[in-house]
């Protein structure tokens, strides 16, 4: 294969440094941090950390660059939205090597994801135009009533690793196209994608201000961003915990947050359900990107009459993956994110089947070592498990059985999160009754595949809140003002 860094060497997307204020900068005290591969364990790039003297210069400049881009009249920021849209989607093969080279994932996946999140800045590039007010029917003949809507100011993101340009480009798409500007923070282990799409969106003639990277500590930028006057608006992916530490340090400037935090989503098979759709939805789930999805499925239920052949049928499937670097053709998964990542999904797996899981795929690290895990289907499993509870993040499928469908809405209920949640049956009441009764603020029938950038995505619970995509994801980005005009007769 030829290696990443000849193949990325003539597209100027490779960049390692922060980019604020129109120019790309070393960090204020030189300081770099590695990007590892995990397919290999080899340091890939060393990339600019930032200080909080950085973090509070790319808030300055975007604070200046409000000021005229959320003046921009909403065609020429569609325009330019859509240039920045045609061009990721120009160069969608090079950004899908650098998401492979810094996460993992297989190149078609990566491919996949870049055209996924480009799909949000060319929707969003759109509902620029479409950011509608209302006239209100008058209480007074002398008065008349009206909304409109406008950008909050600056915004912030902070995004995961496990889907690095997808998350970008959700939060930023809306937010540019409402006139804000957005300082992005992404994980450190995945900044290249990051640093890549701030330069094709420089080359599409976004002003200077109006979208920056800070690549750093998340306790220094995190704890800025959470704290400064300007910042109106962040938007954040990933764990509750580190949600709930968001929301607590916002409220001394009452910031708007838009939350997508863990889940533990319930896939349901009931015995009416087709096999065949039921476990194309479940491989669909569960092992996109090894399992490494805040989407997909971490339990799976499965009705007695139809367990064994389902559960048959499954392990078939399951046994076709080809587990190896995502660089190869053939690779179906990809490696986990890191030692910790791998270390989380062994412990799930000694757990189920300490309290009596029988493995019937996998189970075990692979040959290849480094972070590859054989994906894996446990049966037997039970609520006292770990993996019942807690979020795996890797390719591991745990099998309940259950009887009744009010036994599996219950036990589909019952956990803290309620992001996703699925489920697979031919029984037209069934599916009003059980989409109605879960708890999840993103349902998919017969399907494992539930993102588009018309639909609206959040959770309920403490999976979050706010919704990003759709009409509703540029609200998140705006304020609505009520206008009253008296004096008109």
């Amino acid at each position: 294969m030829v290696s990443t860094r000849e193949a990325l060497a003539d597209s100027g997307l490779l960049r390692t440094e922060l980019f604020y204020g129109g120019q790309w900068r070393e960090g204020s005290t030189g300081e770099r941090s590695a990007v590892i591969d995990p397919a290999t364990g080899e340091e890939i790039a060393q990339v600019a950390v930032a200080t909080a003297e950085d973090v509070e210069a790319a808030i300055d400049a975007a604070g200046e660059a409000f000021t005229t881009w959320s003046k921009v009249p909403a065609p020429e920021r569609s325009r330019i939205l859509r240039r920045w849209y045609e061009l990721v989607v120009a160069h969608a093969d090079e950004l899908a090597e650098i998401l492979t080279w810094e996460q993992g994932k297989p190149l078609a996946e990566a491919r996949g994801e870049v055209l996924y999140g480009a799909g949000f800045i060319e929707w969003f590039a759109e509902e620029a135009k479409r950011l509608y007010g209302e006239v209100i029917p008058t209480n007074n003949p002398n008065r008349r009533m009206m909304t409109t809507r406008s950008a909050v100011g600056v915004t912030a993101a902070i995004t995961p690793w496990n889907f690095p340009s997808a998350m970008i480009l959700r939060k930023a798409s809306p937010a540019l196209a409402a006139g804000c500007t957005m300082i992005i923070k992404p994980a450190s282990e995945t900044p290249l994608s990051a640093f890549a799409l701030v330069a094709l969106a420089e080359q599409a003639g976004i002003p200077a201000g109006v979208l920056s990277v800070v690549n750093g500590k998340g306790s220094v930028i995190g704890g800025i961003f959470t704290s400064h006057d300007l910042i109106r608006t962040i938007s954040f992916t990933g764990s509750t915990e580190v949600g709930r530490t968001l929301m607590e340090q916002s409220a001394g400037t009452i910031k708007r947050l838009a939350l997508e935090l863990g889940g533990n989503a319930p896939l349901i098979v009931f015995d009416d359900a087709d096999i065949e759709t039921a476990v194309k939805g479940t491989m669909d789930s569960k092992f996109r990107n090894a399992g490494q999805t805040c989407v997909c499925a971490n339990r799976i239920f499965v009705q007695a009459g139809i367990h064994d052949a389902f559960v048959a049928a499954l392990a078939r499937e399951v046994a076709k993956l080809r587990v190896g670097d995502g660089r190869d053709p053939e690779t179906t998964q990809g490696p986990l994110i890191s030692q910790s990542a791998l270390e989380k999904v062994e412990s799930h797996v000694a757990d189920a089947t300490a309290k009596g899981g029988t493995i019937v795929n996998g189970g075990a690290r692979s040959d290849l070592g480094g972070t590859f895990y054989s994906p894996t289907v446990i049966v037997g499993a039970t609520p006292e498990m770990r993996v019942a509870s807690e979020e795996t993040f890797g390719p591991i499928a745990p099998v309940f059985k259950f009887t009744t469908e009010e036994e599996a809405i219950e036990l589909a209920n019952d956990t803290e999160f309620g992001l996703a949640g699925y489920f697979f049956s031919r029984d037209i009441g069934r599916v009003t009754r059980v989409a109605e009764a879960l708890e999840v603020g993103v349902v998919g029938v017969n399907t494992g595949l539930i993102s588009y950038e018309g639909a609206p995505f959040g959770g309920v619970k403490q999976s979050g809140i706010g919704r990003e995509g759709s009409m509703h994801g540029i609200e998140e980005y705006t304020e609505l003002k009520y206008i009253c005009i008296e004096g008109v007769l």
